[in-house]
């Protein structure tokens, strides 16, 4: 198999398997978004969205999504999985304890992975109570929880929370020994193909992430980055399920970390409608990152890209790649 981008022919072992991840997990196919509804002035470990603020964003997405992402046990979680249940809403949740720091990490580009001993000690006893919370949902939301994650993007070189790899399978095996979920760890793609052996044998599917945006690439090579980050990890592990938790395409840039003119809405448009025609022929479960815009997220500065990924705007109003009233094609970039 070759994939074809502006920077060259990838080449993918043509021996491959390209299994349907839903049979293989036995879901449905469907759908599946990144959410987290915090709004402007909301933000994690203070004001969260209320029950109505969540069924409102639940019911935007109601009809166009099967699957959602949650990244911790906190009180969002708590209400989301509340208004699923008394809305009778029809979505299935993987859902996921944000661990934080339990070593340094020196190589975190932003600094922000140092801690001192007191810290990391403290994080240790937070984390175990974030496992506890994580394993108390799954077990009282057995019929709308299908997925529990022990972390994420807590192994790569560059992240400001790092745990080693043994400690997240401790927790994996703590999850899973008393729920009864499927246990998934939520990473970027490249520690699954250098380290996390270990970890992978032992979860019940492998999630990865691709962001090509973020590794400079252009809107023409940025589904080809995807299949290779993909078929790279699937290789790896040819008896293991591989999903995708995280991929999508930013619409504004400050121009740190990803050049202003490589973002907009258009490129996002096109990437989601690319990435959905392949994961959804191929049976690939997919979770697109993500729903909404989140203005509390990254720096101050307004054009900060992390605030800027969802595909509806932070008041709710859709972007083009959702907006029905809204066509283009591809000509030129």
């Amino acid at each position: 198999m070759e994939l074809i981008g502006v920077s060259g022919t990838v080449k993918i072992n043509s021996n491959t398997r390209t299994l349907n991840t839903f049979e293989q997990l036995g879901l449905q196919p469907g759908k599946a978004i990144c959410y987290s509804g915090f709004r402007d002035g909301q933000y994690p470990g203070g004001e969260y969205p209320t029950y109505d603020q969540v069924k409102e964003d639940l019911l935007i997405l109601q009809d166009e999504w099967k699957y959602l992402r949650l990244y911790d046990s906190s009180t969002h979680a708590h209400t989301v999985l509340e208004v699923i249940r008394k809305e009778q809403l029809d979505f299935k949740i993987m859902l996921g304890a944000d661990i934080g720091a339990e070593v340094n990490n020196f190589n975190c580009p932003w600094g922000g992975g140092v801690y001192d001993e007191d810290e990391l000690e403290a994080n240790k006893e937070i984390n175990r109570r974030k496992i506890d919370a994580l394993i108390e949902l799954g077990n009282t939301y057995e019929d709308i929880i299908f997925s529990l994650s022990i972390g994420n993007e807590a192994c790569v070189d560059w992240t400001d929370h790092y745990v080693p790899e043994k400690n997240v399978l401790a927790y994996s095996k703590k999850v899973k020994a008393n729920t009864k979920q499927l246990v998934t760890f939520c990473e970027n793609y490249v520690p699954w193909l250098h380290k996390l052996s270990n970890l992978a044998e032992y979860l019940d599917f492998i999630s990865i992430h691709s962001y090509p945006v973020w590794e400079y690439k252009n809107i023409s090579e940025g589904l080809a980055y995807t299949k290779q980050n993909y078929y790279s990890v699937a290789e790896k592990f040819p008896d293991k399920t591989v999903v995708i938790t995280e991929a999508g395409w930013a619409t504004k840039s400050n121009g740190r970390g990803i050049e202003a003119d490589n973002v907009n809405e258009g490129f996002q448009k096109i990437y989601f409608e690319e990435l959905m025609e392949w994961t959804e022929k191929n049976g690939i479960l997919t979770f697109y990152f993500e729903a909404f815009d989140e203005n509390w997220k990254g720096s101050p500065d307004r054009w900060e890209p992390e605030k800027h990924w969802g595909l509806y705007r932070a008041d709710r109003t859709p972007k083009l790649a959702v907006n029905p009233n809204y066509s283009t094609q591809r000509t030129h970039f």
